[in-house]
């Protein structure tokens, strides 16, 4: 018997700033809304979704515990991206010739751009 990841919850106070950004940046819709909730779509070939949860307390630490990663093509368009949706870069970093960069999105929740293999 296994357990099969579904969906990674953000938390924020404001959520409805937060389904904005990430509607737009993953391209989905959303699949459900109760009070507090909301659930987005899995993008296309993922069976991983998108949810968040209104909560109270603020974020108290700069630095996740769990934070998403994104493959993406053309790592400085997508910079570009996030930061005119309302997310922010936050720092660059460089391994080798290994580059990511790691961003927030409007509720200071982190998130990495980094290449994709290939």
């Amino acid at each position: 018997m296994h357990a099969q990841l579904a969906t990674v919850v953000i938390n924020g106070e404001e959520i409805e700033p937060l389904i904005a950004f990430w509607k737009e940046f993953l391209g989905v819709e959303e699949a459900s809304r109760f009070p507090g909730f909301v659930w987005l779509k899995p993008q296309d070939g993922s069976g991983v979704g998108l949810a968040f949860q209104q909560v109270v307390e603020p974020k108290e630490t700069r630095r996740n515990r769990l934070h998403l990663d994104f493959g993406v093509d053309d790592i400085a368009a997508v910079t570009e991206q996030v930061v005119a949706l309302g997310g922010s870069k936050v720092e660059e970093h460089t391994i080798g010739d290994f580059t990511w960069h790691v961003m927030q999105d409007p509720g200071g929740n982190e998130f990495c751009l980094a290449p994709n293999a290939g």
